[in-house]
């Protein structure tokens, strides 16, 4: 049965491809982009019913993500991103939950969690600093994650660093204008964050420890197995999702076009059997994306549903799984593409746009495979990676 956020966006499919040019040239989710998306519901999927949401099953997120981003890039990407929010926001602080949602459960929660700011201790908190890059679709969010280290009096990180979370409002940090100008992905709008001198509470500072060692899940109460599953699944399964709808729709956009192309030899394209044997491995390299990134996040959400553990080399696997899907899917793209001829990649045909984006998001940290294989393969060979960046998000 098709959920039914996948279901509305389903019937304003047209609306959501139209409106991609526009968040192009505006570089961020137009206000009637933004707009459709919210009455889609797929930025409340992983909310908790309390505050409105659906917890839904996290498969049926990813499969609402992918159709978006097949639509238009930059909506699926923002409806990645932005639609994991609510997850960990659901593990945190039920005052900060309250802050939230309390008076508009439609509140939407922007990020990045790369650790570029310090918390400096001060009575009852922290007082926070720093600047960050690439927060997707920030102007149409009023709270924000960002990530930070603890620091000591002096404001100078403890060793080793301690990662943190901290949630601030909108009046607590800036948006930098014309901070996005990139080849792809341009309508997420994933600009720049100024934050100065802003006082956090401690139940705002949340150490990424306890998002990865369970104890968030067990304080929260959440019953709900899509909660328990790993914070380093269901972050990448948001972004990844996105990379995979937008070969979809490069897929979908070359079918399209292909139809009534004839090439300059004279060959229709529906003649030439090289062409159409591409096509034919491309489609199934993108399914087979697809199906890995689906099946990966079903069997944690059936291990939370059972109550069994998750190892270091259980999450260690399903990056690996995540970060191969997201090549095999944008390698696949590239090979569709290549056969679009020199009109496929004209600005007014959607192709070219598909293309940059899928780079573009196959360029996120998130996505880097060295240390994720690395890392794998020693669990593999049960041996322990040391910690640092290798672990960072394992």
């Amino acid at each position: 049965m098709t959920h039914p956020a996948l279901a509305a966006v389903e019937e304003r499919s047209e609306e959501i491809a139209a409106l991609g040019p526009e968040n192009e040239r505006l570089g961020r989710l137009a206000d009637e982009a933004a707009k459709v998306l919210r009455e889609t519901g797929a930025i409340k999927m992983l909310q908790p019913a309390d505050y409105g949401g659906a917890e839904a099953h996290p498969r049926e997120f990813a499969e609402t993500v992918m159709r978006l981003a097949s639509l238009d890039g930059s909506t699926g990407w923002v409806a990645g991103i932005v639609g994991v929010h609510p997850w960990e926001m659901a593990l945190c602080d039920r005052r900060v939950q309250e802050e939230i949602w309390g008076a508009d459960n439609d509140t939407w929660i922007a990020s990045p969690y790369a650790p570029m700011g310090v918390l400096k201790p001060v009575d009852g908190g922290y007082v926070f600093n720093g600047r960050w890059q690439f927060s997707s679709g920030t102007d149409h969010c009023d709270w924000i994650f960002l990530g930070g280290f603890l620091g000591d009096a002096d404001g100078d990180v403890v060793q080793p660093p301690r990662n943190y979370h901290v949630i601030l409002p909108r009046a607590d940090y800036e948006i930098v204008e014309d901070t996005w100008d990139v080849v792809g992905l341009r309508g997420t709008g994933s600009k720049d964050i100024v934050v100065k001198d802003a006082f956090i509470p401690e139940y705002r500072a949340v150490p990424f420890s306890r998002m990865t060692d369970g104890s968030a899940l067990r304080e929260s109460g959440r019953t709900n197995p899509t909660y328990g599953v790993p914070f380093t699944t269901i972050f990448p399964l948001g972004i990844t999702s996105a990379v995979i709808g937008i070969a979809e729709g490069a897929l979908a956009a070359h079918l399209a076009y292909q139809r009534t192309r004839v090439q300059i030899t004279g060959t229709r394209v529906k003649d030439d059997p090289y062409v159409l044997f591409a096509i034919s491995a491309a489609a199934e390299e993108i399914k087979a994306s697809r199906i890995a990134m689906l099946d990966n996040v079903s069997r944690f959400y059936d291990k939370a549903a059972a109550g069994e553990p998750v190892t270091l080399a259980d999450r260690a696997a399903s990056r690996r799984t995540q970060v191969a899907a997201a090549w095999r899917a944008v390698r696949a793209m590239d090979e569709v593409v290549a056969r679009s001829g020199g009109n496929g990649l004209r600005m007014d045909n959607p192709i070219q746009r598909f293309w940059r984006d899928g780079h573009m998001g196959l360029a996120h940290a998130i996505h880097v495979p060295g240390s994720v294989f690395h890392a794998s393969a020693l669990t593999d060979l049960d041996v322990e990676p040391p910690p640092g960046p290798m672990l960072s998000m394992i």
